[in-house]
């Protein structure tokens, strides 16, 4: 297949190829460049993506009265910023919010200033569920899915183009970070087992990206056989195909407590591009 033939290739694809033939897949530490990728025929086609935007989650470690991704951030609901960079994207055909129905209207009044389509469904008991609620709504012919955390407000627009083709190329695909602290793992006693080691380690982030099908796939594995998974890429890991780590930045934080907020805040200011809606 000329589309694989490594020579055509950009070289930062012909090294994923490389590696999935060798097998060494998830032993090489491959920094993802979109701008090695210009110009190839690896391209996310326009209006192919579907996002599926988390927004039900309850957030009790913030300790505030409402969800965490509904506070203010600088004036602006936490979710609104992840939600208002996948809607200037090219790729991007349709937004879907998975949230509670009494917040929906903080994203219809958003969208007469937005130019993707705005669906909404209803969040499950766990993230499982409402990945899978999310992926009912999405539209027949996309050719990704995209799944974010709207509790990580600071994602950057060229980092979900990374990994928009990773996931397009391998087929899953999810944002990560080095691991910068030392890990140890403990028995039940908290006694030291052992020091893991911190260069085959990463943080997950989000979005995952997945192909639709193979997502679906995925979920008809975990609901016959009961798992629970704890991301969304963990359930194309059961079904043992490859997932890609596309190096994302260490601003992407999730908002989780009072000093995520704070430090949220400081990321943003004093910059100017806080978007003004």
């Amino acid at each position: 297949n000329n589309q694989f033939n490594n020579c055509s290739l950009p070289l930062n694809y012909a090294n994923k190829i490389k590696s999935l033939r060798t097998h060494n897949f998830f032993r090489s530490r491959i920094t993802c460049s979109a701008k090695a990728a210009q110009g190839s025929d690896l391209v996310v086609k326009e209006k192919s993506v579907s996002v599926v935007l988390l927004a039900g989650g309850k957030g009790k470690r913030m300790g505030a009265s409402m969800p965490k991704q509904y506070l203010p951030l600088l004036g602006q609901p936490i979710a609104l910023y992840s939600f208002y960079t996948f809607s200037k994207m090219p790729e991007v055909k349709e937004i879907v919010v998975v949230c509670d129905p009494s917040y929906q209207d903080i994203f219809e009044d958003a969208k007469d200033s937005i130019h993707v389509d705005l669906k909404f469904a209803l969040p499950g008991k766990e993230r499982q569920d409402s990945v899978y609620s999310g992926l009912q709504e999405i539209d027949l012919n996309s050719e990704l899915v995209c799944i974010h955390d709207s509790a990580r407000p600071l994602v950057l627009a060229e980092d979900v183009a990374k990994v928009l083709k990773d996931g397009w190329l391998i087929g899953a695909a999810v944002l990560g970070v080095p691991a910068k602290a030392t890990i140890k793992e403990a028995n039940g006693e908290s006694f030291v087992v052992k020091t893991l080691d911190r260069k085959t380690l990463w943080e997950m982030q989000t979005p995952q990206v997945i192909k639709p099908d193979l997502l679906k796939k995925g979920f008809e594995l975990v609901n016959r056989e009961g798992l629970e998974v704890t991301d969304d890429v963990s359930i194309i890991e059961h079904l043992k195909h490859p997932v890609y780590i596309t190096e994302g930045s260490y601003t992407n934080i999730k908002v989780t407590t009072p000093d995520d907020l704070l430090l949220a805040e400081r990321i943003l200011n004093p910059a100017t591009a806080v978007p003004a809606h």
